[in-house]
């Protein structure tokens, strides 16, 4: 199966009025497949937005997170009817709309954007290295390699696992060391579900990364320093035409 992870949440919501506090339930489910062994029933329990109680199918009993969450948990533990009740809702509520679920969300996808930049080696044989970073993609399973004069390379690779970002995407990073050479072309390329065909990113060699950036901020100095000194010429041009001129004897 995928390892996409995918969720739905199905909400129970009571609320009491009684001098404006709020009591909420919150019920949903977790899976990356439709194996129930991989899914998880979470239901939590709120008292002003401030969660003191939760149930989890995968430890099979309440926790509590909190003071009054601590003894309403040991409560509820004890309870073997309610306790019976709690663990049936994971194949009541998760097992039974999972089939619905998984195969719409495998439908869903985005696509992924590159950014390709050069970095120093920490060592190693080769002098220079380059780093293909793809953000932002779903689903999971992505390959990103390298060409070099059209050539894929396969040696001094080094590649992240996919990384996820807590919001459904994920991002991973790949290196390659390598040893300049003149009129060279080098690419990152990466294939996605997402992709009509693959995202080819050229790497422009013609300056390194650092040395942009040095001259961006040199510019920006020099340009800063133009116009103060225009500014402070205005200023005594003024200053200059208000003066009385006083002939000597």
């Amino acid at each position: 199966m995928a390892s996409s992870f995918l969720s739905f949440s199905l909400l129970f919501i009571s609320l009491y009025t009684a001098d404006g506090f709020l009591f909420s339930r919150v019920s949903h489910c977790d899976f990356n497949s439709t194996d129930p062994k991989d899914i998880e029933f979470i239901q939590s329990y709120y008292y002003q937005k401030l969660e003191f109680t939760r149930f989890s199918s995968s430890l099979g009993k309440f926790v509590g997170y909190t003071e009054f969450g601590v003894k309403q948990a040991e409560a509820w533990n004890n309870n073997p009817s309610y306790l019976a009740q709690a663990r049936g809702e994971k194949e009541r509520y998760c097992e039974n709309h999972v089939e619905a679920f998984y195969p719409h969300g495998l439908t869903k996808s985005a696509e992924p954007y590159v950014r390709l930049h050069s970095v120093t080696p920490s060592g190693g044989k080769h002098s220079a290295m380059l780093v293909c970073s793809v953000f932002d993609f779903y689903p999971k399973k992505i390959k990103v390699s390298w060409l070099r004069d059209g050539k894929e390379v396969t040696s001094d690779v080094t590649s992240t696992d996919e990384l996820a970002d807590a919001d459904w995407y994920y991002q991973i990073h790949s290196h390659l060391e390598y040893t300049p050479r003149s009129g060279e072309k080098i690419s990152c390329v990466v294939e996605h579900a997402s992709l009509r065909e693959p995202l080819v990113t050229d790497w422009d060699p013609s300056m390194p990364e650092s040395e942009r950036n040095k001259i961006a901020i040199g510019a920006s100095g020099l340009i800063l320093g133009l116009v103060l000194s225009l500014a402070g010429f205005i200023y005594y041009k003024r200053k200059a035409r208000g003066r009385i001129l006083v002939p000597s004897n």
